[in-house]
């Protein structure tokens, strides 16, 4: 070539596309191929749900046709397929190809399959990306397999379907098994395309006017003059020679340093129901397994204890080879989670059982402690979570989508993360900006040049392997790999495992930056209200946990009645798979919803009965009405955690009907409700100040319009507030009163259904209680419900995992406005010097808060609750049906009184007949208790977790019923501090008789155990 000739790019390309990929593998033997389709009970043959192997074995399987049609909705097919190699060809490397019909998308998004010898273990599995199947002749050169091929559908297209349930799903064939062959690889070839692929890509991504770009652009051109494309495999080797030399060129020393570990983010459900994650799961080890057999030097992080779990259930086999490979290296247990769970919505004692059951159960089947917490796929990061992280044995955390972020661009890669209660953890963020790297010149070339932390710092990790839908880390990426080992113009790519690039990072970057307060992803922040129900299925049973558990421990403690430990860890742990990142947040098809709510129905009985029964055996034969609270506060006379009989109500609640409308009056507060079913006025007596701002309505229900730009389920952007509907007109208004309480009943109809409003005064419990029913049907609607309330400030409180967090309420910077919807789990509170009021809430997390010029001078705020919104995608119908919400406005609240409320409106006082029952425990001081239960190693050791929710220094003091031989504080594992965390100091400060002494810095949570 003269240097005055132009090089054509296309030309490379084209030559890898359509003569040198194909040319890797050439056809020896089409194979024979047939079908069994089981039939479901609707009678759709091949929609039957998937059936054990066994039994596909056993089956009689019928003759098919390439080109042929199978696979309707959620459907499985059985495929048989053999044939018989010529002794000539059984020569050299062989493999079986098969496509079953792919559409032009990416892996765990459509049909997938699995291969299963004779004896029913698994070979592999196959998807888009992953086509082959080693080939095992048996002695006279026959090949053999089963695949159990997943008819999936196609459903990340983000439009409206009703495929998503295989209840309203069609029943049309989707996919057509175009190819099933036995194949001879051509190793030269295979590895020309490598060598191709990454210099091509390298030269893409390289300056326009370098000299490496021209002296690869120059290399790959004298490359396709050394092919003859009509013998490819016979002219590869004198192709791959005139690569070699700038394949050899090793990378500058100040090259960017990538740790590539393979992943595989498996949705534990999303666009599939769960009996289909536990399919993916076991196809996606499988080909890790298959890589390790095959001697590639694969390093694979295989987070969610639950995934493992399914598949020590599912395939033992499977599972047996998986623990050789952790044992071996080449898999690293990674997280310590039982699933990969929302960070936000799920509640304090939760989010230590997702750290706790998930760390145990690798410890226990790999012998395997989890050092990192390893959530990519997340929605944003509560600032509860580093102390969590850190007591559960963690030094280090991982995520990946704080790069999704709309508007403000994350300053750091690297970096400390520092917590509500100044608990820090190093944290990275890959700056690669994906999970589901491909190892492509391209991307790595992305990770070198976008990461921030340039000049101090030099290092990243990058996960690669297909995932969502599983798939995980190919040959193909490995070969990657190799070659950007030590490459100059590409950063320096070794596999290893996250904890090389962690110990590597960290000693490069002594003094990383800090970033204080909550990960908020400024994206998504619909998932704080879609689905509703999943929302308070899911607050219930987290509350019922805490009932359950605390009463089987003092039954089991007072009377040696059996602490049920194995049931409760089953139903702890359906609720945490209910809590992963695609359930909990409302974002999955209508299929996993439909499970997940008669999961929590099981589990909600079951817990009950727990309850009850430890209840009445606790109370004994008395005849005293007995109520128990479980709260950590007294209430009514009833002391916490204890049961007592409790106090008759208060003065009566006057409710009176004015012309204008209604008035409800106690001691506390005068509320006045117009014709139309609004507040007017709260009348605070004990301060002597109104609550509504002047000219202000509240029990306002406001609908949006809500029409996302992408992602209905996920998102809401800030232009919905651009319009607005106030539902002002009332039907009727109806008032009722008894001894203790009063209730204007306000109904309303919405877009042609039914919505009755409830605002109650009761004489037993302070605040104005305030219920919403609502009949829903609405599509692309955002349905809120506002109080304005007459307080001055910038900012406002929020409750978060084992305490809360501040949030600006002002717009001053972007970051400040794109924080427009935000989260709360049981409470908030917006205070001015002096004065403060709270809204608790049943079972509602999402909220905005907004400022707004007062009449007369100064600024109120506005708050709003989120009750229901109207996607459809991924579930065309989601939250149709009836709902009912429950708030209570605390008028004159302080932090103190805000969480109270939250804990009382979520832990129902529950009543039986027999003798009173002292607590197991009694916590006196600036703490509270969050969970009472029996150690999880059987002992009989009681273990109490309390933590500081106020945001202050305090001491407590804790004493026990019974005995006390010892009290130590623990990690969240139930170990000692010290032999596997790194914490502060030891929050005992004493123990004397039964009582332990304790100093808490502010938030901190602390975990004891005591011995009898």
């Amino acid at each position: 070539m003269h240097r005055h000739e132009p090089i054509d790019v296309e030309r490379v390309r084209r030559h890898l596309a359509e003569r040198i990929a194909p040319a890797a593998t050439t056809v020896v033997l089409p194979l024979e191929v047939e079908v069994w389709e089981p039939v479901a009970a609707s009678g759709v043959v091949g929609q039957a749900e998937p059936v054990p192997v066994a039994e596909a074995l056993a089956a009689t399987y019928q003759p098919f046709d390439l080109g042929a049609s199978w696979g309707p909705p959620w459907g499985t097919t059985w495929f048989h397929l053999t044939g018989t190699v010529p002794e000539a060809e059984r020569t050299g490397d062989l493999e079986a190809v098969v496509e079953l019909g792919w559409s032009d998308g990416w892996p765990g998004f459509q049909c997938e399959g699995t291969v299963y010898r004779r004896d029913g273990s698994i070979v592999k599995g196959i998807h888009p990306r992953n086509t082959w199947i080693p080939v095992e002749l048996d002695g006279d050169g026959r090949f053999e397999v089963y695949l159990e091929a997943a008819s999936n559908p196609v459903l990340n297209s983000f439009s409206a379907t009703e495929r998503g349930d295989v209840l309203t799903s069609d029943a049309e064939r989707q996919y057509k098994l175009w190819r099933a062959d036995v194949v001879r690889v051509h190793h030269e070839v295979r590895e020309l395309v490598a060598d191709v692929t990454a210099l091509e890509g390298l030269a893409e991504v390289l300056p326009a006017d370098s000299h490496r770009r021209a002296e690869l652009r120059v290399a790959l051109d004298r490359a396709m003059d050394a092919l003859d494309l009509q013998d490819v495999p016979g002219t590869a080797v004198a192709a791959r020679e005139r690569l070699r030399e700038v394949l050899a060129r090793p990378a500058e020393g100040s090259a960017h340093r990538a740790v590539a570990t393979g992943h595989a983010h498996i949705d534990s459900a999303w666009l599939w129901p769960v009996r289909e994650t536990r399919r993916k799961v076991a196809r996606t080890i499988a080909n890790v397994l298959r890589l390790v057999d095959d001697g590639e030097p694969v390093v694979f992080a295989f987070p969610a204890a639950q995934h493992s779990a399914w598949l020590e259930e599912d395939h033992p086999d499977l599972f047996a080879r998986l623990q050789a490979a952790v044992a071996s290296g080449h898999v690293v247990p990674v997280g310590g989670m039982w699933v990969e769970s929302d960070a936000n919505l799920p509640g304090g004692e939760a989010m230590v059982r997702q750290l706790v059951e998930g760390a145990a159960y690798f410890e226990r089947a790999y012998g395997h402690r989890c050092e990192e917490v390893w959530l990519p796929d997340s929605f944003g990061y509560s600032a509860g979570l580093p102390q969590l992280a850190r007591l559960a044995g963690a030094r280090w955390f991982l995520t990946q989508k704080i790069s999704w972020n709309q508007v403000d661009d994350f300053p750091h890669h690297s970096f400390h993360w520092e917590g509500i209660d100044g608990t820090r953890i190093f944290t990275h963020f890959p700056p690669v900006d994906t999970y589901n790297s491909d190892l492509s010149a391209r991307e790595l070339h992305h990770a070198a040049t976008n990461f921030r932390d340039k000049g101090v710092a030099g290092t990243s990790l990058v996960p690669f392997g297909y995932g969502d839908g599983g798939g995980g880390p190919t040959r193909e990426m490995l070969a990657q790999a190799r070659r950007t080992a030590d490459l100059e113009g590409s950063p320096r790519v070794t596999v290893a495992p996250p904890r090389d690039y962690f110990e590597a990072a960290e000693a490069e970057y002594a003094e990383p930056p800090v970033w204080v307060g909550e990960l908020y992803l400024e994206m998504h922040r619909a998932t704080y209200t879609t689905q509703a129900r999943i929302k308070r299925a899911n607050r219930e049973s987290e509350h019922l946990l805490r009932e359950a558990e605390l009463w089987a421990a003092t039954a089991a403690v007072r009377a040696g009645h059996p602490y049920p430990a194995e049931e409760l860890q089953q139903l702890w742990r359906t609720v945490l798979l209910g809590q992963f990142h695609d359930i909990l947040p409302g974002s999955s098809i209508s299929w996993v919803y439909r499970d997940m709510l008669a999961e929590h129905a099981r589990v909600q009985e079951r817990l009950r009965a727990i309850v009850a029964e430890s209840q009445q055996l606790l109370a004994g034969d008395g005849d005293q009405p007995i109520t128990f609270n479980a709260g950590p506060l007294a209430r009514r006379g009833v002391p916490a955690l204890g049961g007592a009989v409790a106090e008759q109500a208060g003065a009566a609640v006057q409710v009176a009907e004015t012309g204008d409308g209604v008035v409800l009056e106690h001691d506390a507060l005068r509320v006045v409700v117009d014709r139309d079913g609004l507040v007017t006025s709260i009348w605070d007596k004990e301060a002597g100040r109104e609550v509504v701002p002047p000219g202000q309505r509240g029990n306002l229900l406001q609908l949006h319009q809500d029409f996302p730009n992408q992602y209905d389920a996920w998102d809401v952007d800030p232009f919905y507030r651009n319009s607005v509907v106030d539902i002002t007109a009332a039907d009727r208004v109806e008032t009722s009163s008894d001894a203790t309480s009063a209730t204007v009943a306000v109904h309303r109809t919405l877009e042609g259904k039914p919505v009755v409003q409830t605002l109650t005064l009761r004489a037993d419990a302070p605040g104005l209680h305030v219920g919403v029913e609502v009949e829903w049907a609405a599509r692309d609607r955002f349905l809120k419900l506002a109080f304005p309330v007459d307080v001055h400030t910038d900012h406002a409180r929020f409750e978060v995992q084992m305490g809360h967090l501040t949030r600006p309420t002002h717009t001053n910077t972007s970051w400040d406005f794109y924080r427009f919807e935000v989260w709360a789990h049981r409470w908030l509170h917006v205070a001015e010097p002096g004065y403060g009021v709270a809204l608790a809430n049943e079972a509602t997390y999402g909220y905005d808060l907004t400022r707004h010029p007062r009449e007369g001078g100064g600024t109120f705020h506005l708050v709003r609750a989120s009750l229901l919104r109207g996607p459809g995608y991924p579930d065309p119908r989601t939250d149709h049906g009836s709902h009912r919400f429950g708030f209570v406005l605390l008028p004159g609240a302080g932090v103190e009184d805000a969480v109270a409320a939250g804990y009382a409106t979520n832990l129902p006082l529950r009543q039986v007949t027999g003798a009173p029952v002292d607590p197991l425990v009694t916590l006196d001081g600036g703490a509270l208790v969050e969970a009472v239960k029996l150690a999880h190693d059987g002992s009989g050791d009681v273990v109490v977790r309390l933590y500081e929710p106020y945001g202050r220094r305090s001491t407590a003091q804790l004493t026990a019923s019974f005995d006390l031989a010892g009290a130590v504080e623990t990690d969240l594992h139930e170990r000692p501090l010290g032999e596997d965390t790194v914490v502060a100091p030891s929050a005992v400060t004493g123990v004397e008789g039964s009582t332990v002494g304790l100093r808490l810095r502010p938030f901190q949570v602390v975990t004891l155990r005591l011995t009898r």
